[in-house]
C-alpha cells in the first residue's frame, strides 16, 4: 500500500509540474516601485490562483537591456515577456506608438478622451501581433529637460546635444523636422552622458526623471508635452498558449486589474513627481504664445514626417485627429 501511495504522489508531482508554466519577464522600473509592487502582488494573487502551475519571475532595473534587448532575448526564448513602453512594439503593431506621436495631447483630459476609444483598438492589434497583454499603464507626459539652459523654443532647442533613444525612428524623425541633431543613446548612457556633457537635454515623464536620477543633473523644465508615454505587460503569444485555458483566464483577470490600478497610480506619482522636481530647484519654463505656435508647428512638421515614413498608419492617425477635434469642439461648446 506504502508504494502504491508514493506511487501515486509521484505521479501527481509529476502531472503537476508539467502544467506548470514559468514566465520570465524583464523590465526597466526597479524594485520597489509602484509599478513592481503591483506587478509582483498579482504574480503572487496568480500563483495562488492556480496552485502554482504559472509563476511569474522578474528581472527588474534593467538587468535584461532595454526595451529592445528584452524583445529580443523574447524573440529567442529566453525571455517570455516584458513591462515595456508601449511604443517598442510597434514590429508586433505599427500603430502602439500613436499616442507618442510629437505634441498630440495637451492635458490628461485630452488623453482620457482618446484612450477610452482607441486603448481597445491597440490592444487587440497587439494580440494579433503575437503577444498578450492586459491593458496599459500611463507613464506620462514627456517634458524636455536641460543641464545648461532654459528651453522655451524651437530655435533653442537647436543649440542643444539632445538625447534620443537608440534605434528610435519615430523620435529620430521628429527632431529632423525640429532641424536637430539628435544624439542616440542607450537608457543606461544617458546619466554618465549626461555627467560629462557628451549630452545636456532629455525628454522625459518627471517620474522617470526622478527613478533614474536623471534630476540630479537638468536645471530647466519646459513647461509642455512634447510626448504621452505608456506602458504595458506584454506576454509572448506563443508562450501564453501553453498555460491552461482556465489559468489564462485568471492571468488575465488579475493582470487586467493590476493594470487598471498601476494606470491610475502613476497619474498620481507623475504629478507629484513633476512637483517634486521644482522643490528640488528645477525651474519649469513656459514658452510665450509665439513660441508655441513654433512648438506646434515644428510638431505638425514631424508628424508629417513620421506618417510618410510609414511610422504609423495614416488612417489610425487621422482617426485619432479627427476624434481629438470633437473633443476640443465639444469642450468649448
Amino acid at each position: 500500500m506504502k508504494k502504491t501511495a508514493l506511487l501515486l504522489v509521484s505521479l501527481m508531482a509529476i502531472t503537476t509540474q508539467s502544467y506548470a508554466l514559468t514566465l520570465k519577464v524583464a523590465t526597466l522600473s526597479p524594485d520597489g516601485s509602484a509599478w513592481m509592487t503591483k506587478m509582483r502582488a498579482g504574480a503572487s494573487e496568480i500563483e495562488a490562483k492556480t496552485q502554482k502551475r504559472v509563476v511569474f519571475k522578474f528581472y527588474t532595473g534593467g538587468t535584461m537591456g532595454n526595451d529592445r534587448a528584452v524583445l529580443n532575448k523574447i524573440k529567442i526564448g529566453q525571455l517570455q515577456g516584458g513591462a515595456v513602453t508601449i511604443g517598442s512594439l510597434a514590429d508586433f503593431y505599427k500603430d502602439a506608438q500613436i499616442y507618442a506621436m510629437p505634441l498630440l495631447f495637451k492635458s490628461f483630459a485630452e488623453v482620457d478622451y482618446v484612450r477610452q476609444k482607441f486603448d481597445p483598438m491597440l490592444s487587440k492589434g497587439l494580440e494579433q501581433g503575437g503577444m498578450v497583454n492586459f491593458g496599459f499603464a500611463e507613464a506620462g507626459f514627456a517634458y524636455a529637460m536641460s543641464k545648461t539652459a532654459p528651453i522655451p523654443s524651437v530655435a533653442e532647442l537647436r543649440k542643444h546635444r539632445v538625447w534620443i533613444p537608440e534605434n528610435d525612428i519615430q523620435s529620430a524623425e521628429t527632431l529632423k523636422a525640429f532641424q536637430v541633431s539628435p544624439i542616440p543613446l542607450s537608457l543606461a548612457d544617458v546619466l554618465p552622458s549626461l555627467q560629462t556633457g557628451i549630452i545636456d537635454t532629455v525628454a522625459s515623464s518627471p517620474i522617470g526623471t526622478l527613478a533614474l536620477q536623471w534630476h540630479t543633473q537638468v536645471k530647466y523644465l519646459t513647461d509642455l508635452p512634447l510626448s504621452y508615454i505608456m506602458g504595458v505587460l506584454a506576454i509572448d503569444q506563443k508562450a501564453f498558449n501553453k498555460i491552461e485555458a482556465a489559468d489564462q483566464a485568471v492571468v488575465r483577470e488579475v493582470m487586467q486589474r493590476a493594470f487598471k490600478d498601476i494606470d491610475a497610480q502613476n497619474r498620481q506619482d507623475n504629478v507629484a513627481a513633476y512637483n517634486s522636481l521644482l522643490k528640488q530647484g528645477i525651474k519649469a519654463v513656459k514658452p510665450s504664445e509665439k513660441e508655441l505656435v513654433d512648438w506646434e508647428k515644428a510638431g505638425a512638421a514631424a508628424s508629417e514626417r513620421i506618417e510618410k515614413a510609414g511610422v504609423v498608419n495614416a488612417t489610425t492617425w487621422k482617426s485619432v485627429q479627427d476624434y481629438l477635434k470633437t473633443f476640443k469642439t465639444n469642450a468649448k461648446s
